[in-house]
């Protein structure tokens, strides 16, 4: 076998391995939310300050959405596993198509973050990525959109949905 033909063979190899959401164009929209902890109302600071990236990208007839959610936490919460914060805490991502009137849900998943959140660095700041999610939908727009679903502990309310800016559509 010819060296030529050694270097296009591990060159396709290679090609072949990349996963197809990794190889899309997304597009994303970023948007901040500072949040009281509902459930706290002692001496200390305690506002969280949101960052979500929802981000959508489409391949043929699929349309693909994912999110990136970042925060920073006052410090003192770090090291808590945040069960006296949290009674739960988690993400919603979305893909959405926009209709006159309400927009159409194509395709939602829950994602669990109380851990992730937990999972902050000594001065409260930390990240999560959703997996990626798809829909086939045709010759279809859509977007992605996703909103934080946070039970603050005693704070006698249930979940709170705090919603953020939408990818454009594709």
């Amino acid at each position: 076998m010819s060296v030529a033909l050694v270097g296009a063979a591990v060159v396709g190899a290679s090609v072949l391995s990349v996963s197809p959401a990794a190889a899309l164009s997304w597009k994303c929209s970023e948007s901040s939310k500072t949040i009281d902890d509902a459930g706290y109302t002692g001496p200390w600071g305690d506002n969280w300050d949101f960052t979500v990236k929802n981000c959508v990208a489409r391949s043929g007839s699929y349309v693909y959405a994912k999110a990136k959610v970042s925060w920073d936490a006052p410090p003192w919460y770090s090291g808590t596993d945040l069960s006296e914060t949290f009674d739960s805490a988690g993400f919603r991502l979305y893909l959405k198509h926009a209709d006159a009137g309400a927009d159409t849900v194509l395709l939602k998943k829950d994602f669990g973050i109380r851990s992730k959140l937990a999972a902050m660095d000594g001065s409260g700041n930390g990240s999560w990525t959703s997996s990626t999610i798809k829909k086939k939908v045709g010759g279809k727009s859509a977007y992605a959109d996703g909103a934080l679903r946070l039970n603050w502990d005693e704070d006698g309310k249930d979940v709170i949905h705090y919603g953020f800016k939408a990818s454009r559509s594709v």
